[in-house]
């Protein structure tokens, strides 16, 4: 029994290496360009799937939806075009500038005795 049950196991063995079934996988050059087209995609991708991103959109009435269509529609250079954009953004947006503009105004008002926020000024008067 155990010497038949060997018999067929080995026969199917045999019959299904023979059958020389298609492979489902092919390799094949990739190029460069594409690569990093496909690595830009996902970038403005995942961009506009930040949170803070999404508010914005839709608060100017652009849907979710809308806008993973129109970046699937970009071409490969409006794709490089945009990902160079989001490189070129401000990490902080206008924050810095607002903080900075705060902190001027209220140290003059420290200097000219209007205020007293910060202990390191005198006033003028």
């Amino acid at each position: 029994m155990i010497r038949f049950r060997r018999l067929i196991a080995r026969l199917l063995i045999v019959s299904l290496a023979g059958l020389g079934l298609p492979l489902p996988a092919q390799a094949g050059m990739v190029p460069t360009e594409s690569a990093v087209t496909g690595m830009e995609r996902a970038r403005v991708a995942e961009f506009f799937d930040r949170q803070d991103v999404q508010l914005q959109l839709q608060a100017r009435g652009v849907s979710a939806d809308e806008v993973k269509a129109r970046v699937a529609a970009l071409t490969d250079d409006e794709v490089s075009q945009l990902s160079s954009r989001i490189d070129s953004l401000p990490a902080g947006g206008e924050i810095l500038g607002i903080l900075l503009t705060i902190f001027i105004v209220l140290l003059i008002t420290d200097i000219l005795g209007f205020t007293k926020v910060f202990p390191f000024t005198r006033p003028i008067r």
